[in-house]
Parts: C-alpha cells; sequence; structure tokens
C-alpha cells in the first residue's frame, strides 16, 4: 500500500507502484529454494538470517528514495533483489521453531503463536503504513517499514541458532548446490504430505490474492464504497482471533483435519457473504471467514515441521512460503482481468478455490489419522528414504 501511495503522489500514477510490486513478488517462487538450500548448508546461519532480514531493509529504504524519482528500470531491479529476501521473512525464521522445542504441546503452540504473529502483521501492518502516509506521507511510511525490517534483523541477532540447529554442520548435504536445490524440490514432491499440503495452500492462495480487489469491488457494488478496507479488516482480525484460539485451546483435531476443515470453514463463509445480506451481517461473516483461515497457517506450519527432513526443513519452508506468495501474485492478476465481472459473482468464486483447494488437499493427503482424527505415531516415510 505504501509504495501505491508513494507512487501516486509523485508521478500522479500508481502505475509504478504497481509494477514495483509485481518485481517485489515475482522472485519468491526463484528465490525460494535458492535461499533455503544455502541457509542448510552455513555453517553460521546467523549471518544468513541478519543478511537477509538486512537486505530486505535496504531495499525498502532504497525504494523510499527511488519510486515516482529514479530511471524505472532502477527501481525494478531493487524491487527484485528486494523480493529475494522475501522467503527469509515470510518462511525460513519459521523453520528454526522445530529445533527450539521439543515435539508434541510446547512446539505446537509456538507455531501456533508463530501463525499469530504473521496474522497480528497482517493487520498492523496496512494501519501503520495508511496512518504514517496520512499524518507525514507516504515516503515517511515508507522508511517507517523500513526500520521494521532493521528492528527485526537487530532482534534476531538473539535467537539461539545454535540450539535451534544443533547438527547443522553434520547435517548440510554434501553434494553441489544443484544437488542441494534438488533435494529440497524433491522433498516437497516426492513426500506425499508436503506434496498435498502445498498444492492445497497455493490453490487457497489464489483465492485470497484476489480477495482484496473484490472486496472493494463488492464495497462499491453495495452501495458503500471504502468500505472494502474495513471488510478485509474484519478478516485479518478474525484470523488473528483463530490462530490464537488454536494457541490457546488445542483443537482435538489432527493438523491435517484442521486445515482441511479451515478451507472449507472459510469458503462457506466467504460463499455467503456474497449473498444480498446487509451490511453488518457482510462484516461478520468476513469476520467469521478470517476465524476459519487463522488455523490454516498453524496446520501448515506444524506439518512443514513434522514432514521435512531436517537436512532440507528450511528448503521446505521457504518454498512453501515463496510457492503461496507467487499463488496470490496469480489470484490478483486473475481478478484484475475479471474486474467486469458481477463482484458477488467473483466472491463465489473466490470461495469456490477454497473449497477446491480443501477438496485437493483431502484428495491428495496420505491417510494417517487414527479413530477420533488423532493422529498415530508417524514411520518414517519411505518417499523421504528416496531424496538424493
Amino acid at each position: 500500500m505504501a509504495v501505491v501511495l508513494l507512487a501516486l503522489q509523485r508521478s500522479g500514477s500508481a502505475g509504478q507502484g504497481a509494477f514495483a510490486l509485481t518485481a517485489w513478488m515475482a522472485p519468491h517462487v526463484i528465490a525460494a529454494p535458492l535461499v533455503g538450500t544455502l541457509v542448510s548448508r552455513m555453517r553460521r546461519p546467523r549471518l544468513c538470517y541478519l543478511g537477509a532480514l538486512g537486505g530486505f531493509a535496504v531495499a525498502i529504504a532504497v525504494l523510499a528514495t527511488s519510486v515516482g524519482r529514479a530511471p524505472a528500470p532502477v527501481t525494478l531491479a531493487v524491487a527484485l533483489v528486494g523480493g529475494s529476501f522475501g522467503p527469509v521473512v515470510s518462511g525460513g525464521l519459521s523453520s528454526l521453531i522445530t529445533g527450539l522445542l521439543p515435539a508434541g504441546g510446547p512446539r505446537e503452540r509456538a507455531y501456533a503463536l508463530d501463525a499469530a504473529v504473521y496474522n497480528a502483521a497482517s493487520v498492523a501492518g496496512p494501519a501503520v503504513a495508511g496512518l504514517a502516509a496520512a499524518v507525514a506521507s507516504p515516503g515517511a511510511a515508507m522508511l517507517l517499514l523500513a526500520g521494521a525490517a532493521a528492528t527485526a534483523a537487530a532482534l534476531a541477532t538473539g535467537l539461539p541458532y545454535g540450539r535451534a540447529q544443533p547438527a547443522a554442520a553434520d547435517n548440510a548435504p554434501a553434494g553441489t548446490l544443484r544437488a542441494d536445490l534438488a533435494a529440497g524440490l524433491a522433498a516437497v514432491w516426492r513426500i506425499r504430505a508436503l506434496r498435498a499440503l502445498t498444492a492445497g495452500t497455493c490453490l487457497a492462495f489464489v483465492g485470497v490474492g484476489g480477495l482484496t480487489t473484490t472486496t472493494v469491488l463488492l464495497a462499491g457494488h453495495r452501495g458503500h464504497p471504502g468500505a472494502g478496507g474495513i471488510l478485509m479488516t474484519a478478516f485479518a482480525l478474525g484470523a488473528l482471533a483463530g490462530s490464537l484460539a488454536v494457541a490457546r485451546w488445542r483443537p482435538p483435531l489432527s493438523d491435517p483435519r484442521l486445515a482441511t476443515l479451515a478451507l472449507c470453514g472459510t469458503g462457506v463463509a466467504l460463499a455467503a457473504a456474497a449473498l444480498p445480506v446487509s451490511p453488518t451481517a457482510t462484516t461478520a461473516l468476513f469476520v467469521l471467514a478470517g476465524v476459519c483461515d487463522g488455523p490454516l497457517l498453524t496446520a501448515t506450519l506444524r506439518l512443514r515441521a513434522a514432514h521435512a527432513p531436517p537436512p532440507v526443513r528450511a528448503q521446505v519452508f521457504t518454498l512453501g512460503a515463496g510457492l503461496k506468495i507467487t499463488a496470490a501474485a496469480c489470484g490478483a492478476i486473475l481478478v484484475g482481468a475479471a474486474a467486469t465481472l458481477p463482484p458477488p459473482l467473483l466472491l463465489l468464486g473466490i470461495a469456490a478455490v477454497h473449497l477446491a483447494a480443501a477438496l485437493l488437499y483431502t484428495l491428495v493427503r496420505p491417510r494417517e489419522e487414527g479413530p477420533g482424527g488423532a493422529a498415530c505415531p508417524r514411520a518414517p516415510l519411505p518417499d523421504a528414504q528416496v531424496l538424493p
């Protein structure tokens, strides 16, 4: 939001900001496996994480000065570099939790809290950027975001990387960089639980990527222009509440079933919001959709940690995050191309995508729950034995 506002202020058109955002998201899917591989190979992963977070901050600061002033190719190049650090921010740090806490309740609660932090940021980030842009300027908002990223880099110096990855040097793949990249991609593809999770969540994020634009169009269609931001805030607050609830009260469901239920609940709530109901009911349904969506990230993080082989765990987390962001970008493009359709129909389409994601995940995932939905003890996965 800040970069689009900045481009609009300096050039009178949001076009350069939109192109910069596209350049920022584009490298995620390409950079994700490479970043994850470098983290897993380094004897001092602290340097990799600090470098990525620091580069993230510097790229935002440079964009604050270059958008609308520097030639477009320069701005796009900076955005491409900054986006390459994105997988560490959006997924790489989460891979550390597995080594910090023992399996069971403490680790599950930690991943639920980790998901809650992501959802809290989705609420606070746009609000802080919008407030700073209104009170000061869009450029000041960008610099504030750069300062937040720099603060994250400073805080990351205190993380116990040694305890998080006690066997990093011993477990690091001994092959070439190409072989290590292949190992991470092979883990996501060959291990059925990871393949199902990645396919299902990426399909859902195609819908999530188009939700903001659709919500803005829906609010205008119903005679309340400007209320789209309220609906998206309601969705984000619901997601925060849902993830916090999972952290506080562990539902009696296995993580695969929790993920399926979250996808179905989000789809049903959004489908109901597409019906001609009152503004209050629409807002309540967006809150409900968010409440259902919040546990999905919790279940996703836990399932990645449970099924990713230790040598490629960081790659699995960064690759999953990168693919989801790319899927969201595709969803935004699709909704933009179909913006002439009635907004309720677009929202029904997003709801259908979530339900299709639940079906896809259910069909592809392995059957490993016992009676009552409790997870059976996991034996070593045969797929994991054929990794390079």
